[in-house]
């Protein structure tokens, strides 16, 4: 089974970074409004980037290393 580390770009334009095993159920999940409390106060979202992982340990560890990106690095994650 895979696991997913993911960047969601919300309606404000800010960036959500998170783990899941399913890229389109959690995007469903955080549209209805059942996701992250930041989430559902900037709805709707879009998964705009991901990277895919064999473990959880690796995903919760590549998403704890981005979340300490500033805004700027992470735009340029997604535009590579």
């Amino acid at each position: 089974m895979s696991h997913y580390f993911y960047l969601a770009r919300c309606s404000n334009g800010s960036l959500y970074s998170g783990y899941c095993k399913d890229l389109k159920s959690r995007e469903e999940m955080h549209n209805s409004g059942k996701g992250a409390k930041y989430t559902r106060a900037h709805l709707p979202v879009k998964i705009i980037y991901s990277e895919e992982f064999d473990t959880v340990s690796e995903a919760l560890k590549r998403e704890a290393q981005v979340k300490k990106f500033p805004k700027s690095r992470k735009e340029e994650l997604i535009n590579m």
